[in-house]
């Protein structure tokens, strides 16, 4: 053997010696570093389940402004009381002694306790260590005590449809709602055996590691715990001050699309969703159900004028509180008329009559292509399930009642995520952004992914526009019960909606109910918020105006003043 073929044995077999070196060094740093908990899990042998692995499952956080993050969802350790019937020498005495720790029934665990032929019958969860040593001292025969792990909700109640929960499909809890659903195969940990070679382990991930098969991890949300906190609290006063059938809101960065908050009731207890007698509240309102949102449509309708220039601020119309198309008589919410008006007194007073002379001006086509371009009728992509789009085939319609109909907000139902980002461009300076609620996600193997949504390229309306109804939004506001709610160092643009409700069969609307909405962005020529809130048939309230105006200023207070947002004058 020559020396040039006895170096390059050597350099091979340095190469394998490294990687083989390498690789154990890796999987050294995931057992002792990364998944240390998991191993301890194992090693504790005295509490090993024999019928089933331990449960395990990334967590989601909350992103605090500071930046540091809460647990919105995790999992927590403790103990569970399994029984073997067959070594149960009194059940009742067995049961009594065990009634403080389980919440079973009489009756179930008695049924269980004589079953003599089942090994194992599980009947007391979430038992901490102090509980199980106060059981393990009693030794009661058939009595067992096993290490168990289970998913946990510290906010209990907190963005309970936007975290979702596990539920069992088949032999295997996934998420079956919220972000435990869109993100399952992120948070879904591998159910390994409770006892593992670890070189086999080693071995058996190499394949996953060469191969860069998709990691689990964390994920970090953009919920912000002390906005949401303040949202669900000043909603929940509205939905129950005024009985409403439903509720939602949201907080967002209109600018990035960032939701620091989202809501929507009734809402439930993570921790106790077993109890929610009517499965409905499970569904997400705010991507899942569409309505009619009524005039805070109207600034959308008068953008797109403004933009296209068929008006101006100044531009007027002579108001008889009452238009007639196609043969329909179309009235002003009083039935009053105003004589000669503009269009900034058309926001102002929410006239219906302006806003179908505003899309007369405009043209069918391009208010059709406009209101398109903001998004109506697309789903937004938002990361939650189910989210459905908007009903607009009215503004397809050859009907020019239609159109009138849908230049005030009627006849066109819509999501309320979509409004939202419908909103945020007008607000934004034109652009368009995807509301989302992860910004990273952070795999077991030590790294992360930032989630990046962007904005669009070309301006759905021009910076200029932006500004201009921005200035008409803030005049609505401040214009209100003589400016009573005027802030003196902040410009606040917002409009309100009240609009009939469509009957379940299509055939018309409720006489006496309606749909309450409000947004409202700030500083509103740079916005760092906007803000959408509606109630879905109010009792003994008439206006949007009565009902959210309230919970939209403590809710904006509270932004302004925990965010320390500067004074834009």
């Amino acid at each position: 053997m020559n020396l040039s073929s006895f170096h390059s044995r050597i350099i091979i077999v340095s190469i394998c010696i490294f990687c083989f070196a390498s690789i154990l060094i890796g999987k050294l740093f995931l057992v002792q570093i990364v998944h240390k908990n998991l191993y301890i899990d194992k090693a504790d042998r005295q509490y090993s389940t024999p019928t089933s692995n331990i449960f395990d499952r990334g967590s989601i956080f909350f992103t605090k402004k500071d930046g540091s993050l809460v647990a919105g969802a995790t999992v927590s350790s403790g103990f569970k009381i399994a029984i073997n019937a067959k070594n149960i020498v009194d059940a009742e005495m067995t049961y009594q002694a065990l009634d403080p720790y389980m919440e079973m029934d009489h009756d179930t665990f008695i049924l269980k306790a004589n079953k003599k032929t089942d090994p194992y019958e599980e009947v007391a969860y979430h038992l901490t260590k102090e509980q199980v040593t106060e059981i393990d001292n009693l030794k009661l025969p058939g009595v067992s005590i096993y290490k168990d792990n289970w998913r946990f909700y510290p906010g209990e109640t907190l963005a309970s449809h936007t975290l979702g929960f596990l539920a069992y499909k088949g032999d295997d809890k996934v998420g079956q709602y919220g972000l435990e659903r869109f993100y399952n195969d992120i948070l879904s940990k591998p159910q390994n055996d409770t006892y593992v070679n670890f070189f086999a382990e080693v071995f058996s991930n190499i394949k996953n590691s060469v191969l860069n098969v998709k990691e689990q991890g964390d994920i970090v949300t953009t919920i912000e715990p002390a906005v949401q906190d303040t949202l669900e609290s000043e909603l929940k006063g509205a939905f129950s001050k005024w009985d409403a059938d439903i509720a939602g809101g949201i907080v967002i960065n209109p600018q990035t699309g960032e939701i620091y908050a989202i809501a929507g009731m009734p809402y439930f207890d993570l921790n106790k969703f077993g109890e929610v007698e009517d499965p409905s509240v499970y569904r997400n309102i705010m991507v899942e159900d569409v309505l009619e949102f009524g005039s805070v449509i109207k600034p959308l309708v008068m953008s797109a004028a403004l933009d296209a220039g068929a008006v101006t601020p100044e531009t007027t119309y002579l108001d008889k509180g009452v238009v007639t198309v196609d043969k329909k008589d179309i009235y002003n919410f009083d039935k009053k008329g105003r004589g000669t008006v503009s269009m900034q007194s058309v926001l102002d007073q929410s006239l219906n009559t302006g806003m179908v002379f505003t899309e007369s001006k405009l043209g069918h086509d391009k208010f059709r292509t406009y209101m398109k371009s903001y998004g109506i009728g697309e789903k937004t992509g938002i990361d939650l399930p189910n989210e459905t789009s908007g009903l607009i085939k009215n503004l397809d319609s050859p009907r020019n009642i239609e159109y009138a109909n849908a230049s005030f907000g009627q006849g066109i139902a819509l999501t309320p995520i979509e409004a939202v980002r419908a909103f945020s461009i007008i607000a934004n300076g034109g652009n368009m952004v995807t509301p989302h609620l992860v910004k990273q996600i952070r795999y077991d193997d030590g790294t992360y992914e930032n989630k990046d949504y962007g904005v669009t390229s070309s301006l759905i309306i021009k910076k200029e526009t932006s500004v201009t109804i921005s200035r008409m939004l803030a005049h609505v506001f401040e214009a209100y019960d003589s400016g009573a709610h005027k802030f003196e160092h902040y410009t606040v643009a917002a409009k309100t909606g009240t609009a009939q409700v469509a009957m379940e069969n299509g055939k018309g609307y409720y006489t006496d109910r309606h749909t309450h909405s409000f947004f409202g962005y700030f500083p509103a020529y740079d916005p760092q918020f906007l803000v959408f809130l509606f109630l879905k048939n109010p009792k003994g309230v008439q206006y949007a105006s009565q009902s959210l105006i309230p919970p939209f200023m403590n809710i904006t207070k509270f932004l302004l003043n925990y965010y320390n947002v500067p004074p834009d004058r």
